[in-house]
């Protein structure tokens, strides 16, 4: 049934009264932030009181009516609603605007993006991050092909080499950078904690062990309890074990690898394999995942602690692995504020289910700092919350970070195929168009990594023609114009 006018106009006033009323109820919350961020705090208020109700009614009959759903507004929810009351004749005193319309995000989005990122040529397309490693610190041919081919930003891994690898990466893209007179924003990751495999088995060769798909293998801190004929893995780290409950799923090598607790004795955990990789392999070193047990380990490790002098003496910005909660995120700035008044950026990894729930609290505790950013770590996040669902929670997220005016990173296998052997899949062509709704996609390191910044940059910039964020524009379409101008030709033939 088609909803009235009058409809539509009382409830579009009643989710302004609730916007408002939020803000009034949250003014404690809006003076923690940083002067520069209230008002993308206010708009992130005003964006989750209308993400708490469901509004698909409402949105098909503002449709009908031809005016805005209010769909594509996350960055400036209050101004649209406005406006679209104003088109139903509401009249509002000046005083009553929202300043954060659709002009003030744009420019506030652009500007956050650019203090992280650093400038750029092309507003149409993404920042592109490169991955380094080791190799890079002697390669200074290959990091101005990369400056020259559009990188934008250089990270480095803290959890590989040490910091007299580090200063070799940073020197050759600072040298790069003079010569070119290209920019590059320098960006390195905390490590976290390493929970890692360590294979234990006795008689293992080759830091690996062979598994097949339904036998158990023993998670462990010790092998001293197990024969010769046990697979036994360590979890890298102490205290995870204990908290394995019965029925808890662990993944192994980005999820290459899935299995069920079936036993717990001794304080080692019998995990029964339901999933295994071609090639029935488990590698030392490789990433393991508890998705449904809760771990008690701290994200800022000592390791991290004792790089932070270095990062903030040499870095732009700080990436913040597994964080989980608010206070992660502010045990972190409370350190970063100790080592300097104008701390390293803030970029906030987004890599568990914890993190997830905890995101709006995140982006506030973010706010505190004058600019701060996200990244959307898929891979990780993808083995926790689930591969079914990555789709859905990296759309979600990149809406509610919009709404907040925060940049988003948007990292893990773009382009993988392509970086690793040369050609692309067309499922990730399709996955790397979807990027262009982030402002910086980041790669890894490959054998083609010039040949994947050419094909986003061309891609990128393509999607860039036709849509911002998630709101589509529309730049004229060979298609329609072919096909009219032809009809028109044979029209004028046939005269």
């Amino acid at each position: 049934m088609e909803t009235s006018i009058e409809s539509i106009r009382e409830q579009l006033e009643a989710l302004e009264v609730k916007m408002t009323a939020a803000v009034n109820d949250h003014q404690s919350l809006i003076q923690s932030i940083h002067p520069e961020q209230r008002d993308s705090a206010r708009n992130l208020l005003h964006y989750l009181v209308l993400r708490s109700e469901d509004i698909r009614s409402l949105q098909e009959a503002l449709h009908i009516a031809g005016l805005s759903s209010l769909a594509s507004a996350e960055s400036h929810i209050h101004s649209q609603v406005q406006s679209v009351l104003q088109r139903l004749g509401k009249k509002y005193h000046p005083e009553d605007k929202e300043i954060c319309d659709f002009a003030f995000s744009s420019q506030k989005i652009s500007s956050n993006s650019q203090q992280l990122f650093g400038e750029k040529k092309s507003k149409q397309t993404p920042y592109i991050m490169v991955t380094f490693d080791r190799s890079f610190a002697d390669n200074y041919a290959f990091i101005k092909s990369l400056l020259q081919n559009g990188m934008n930003v250089a990270r480095i891994n803290c959890a590989h080499d040490d910091e007299a690898t580090w200063s070799g990466m940073i020197n050759q893209v600072k040298k790069a950078s003079r010569q070119t007179g290209i920019g590059c924003k320098i960006y390195m990751d905390l490590a976290g904690p390493k929970i890692r495999t360590r294979i234990l088995s006795k008689g293992h060769k080759k830091g690996q062990v062979k598994i097949t798909k339904g036998q158990m293998v023993w998670l462990a801190e010790d092998a001293a309890d197990f024969g010769e004929e046990d697979i036994v893995i360590s979890p890298g780290e102490k205290g995870i074990i204990k908290k394995l409950k019965k029925g808890d799923r662990v993944y192994i090598d980005d999820g290459k690898v899935k299995g069920v607790v079936e036993k717990i004795k001794n304080n080692a955990a019998g995990i029964r394999l339901i999933r295994t990789q071609e090639k029935g392999k488990i590698k030392e070193a490789k990433g393991i995942n508890f998705p449904d047990t809760k771990l008690e380990i701290p994200s800022l490790t000592e390791y991290d602690k004792q790089c932070l002098p270095f990062i903030c003496e040499n870095a732009d910005m700080v990436g913040y692995s597994f964080l989980r909660s608010k206070a992660d995120l502010e045990q972190l700035q409370d350190l970063l504020l100790k080592l300097s008044p104008t701390p390293t950026h803030l970029i906030m990894k987004i890599e568990t289910p914890e993190a997830v729930s905890n995101l709006p609290a995140l982006l506030y505790q973010g706010m505190r700092f004058p600019v701060a950013g996200v990244m959307i770590a898929r891979g990780d996040l993808a083995v926790e919350i689930g591969f079914e669902r990555m789709g859905e929670i990296q759309d979600e997220i990149l809406w509610i970070c919009e709404a907040a005016h925060m940049p988003v990173v948007w990292a893990t296998q773009v382009l993988e195929s392509l970086n690793k052997s040369g050609l692309a899949t067309r499922s990730e062509i399709t996955d790397a168009a979807h990027a262009a709704k982030a402002e910086c996609v980041m790669i890894n390191k490959g054998e083609h990594t010039v040949e994947v910044i050419e094909t986003l940059n061309d891609l990128l910039g393509r999607m860039g023609s036709h849509r911002i964020k998630k709101r589509y524009i529309f730049r004229p379409l060979n298609i329609a114009r072919d096909f009219l101008a032809k009809k028109q030709q044979a029209e004028l033939e046939t005269v």
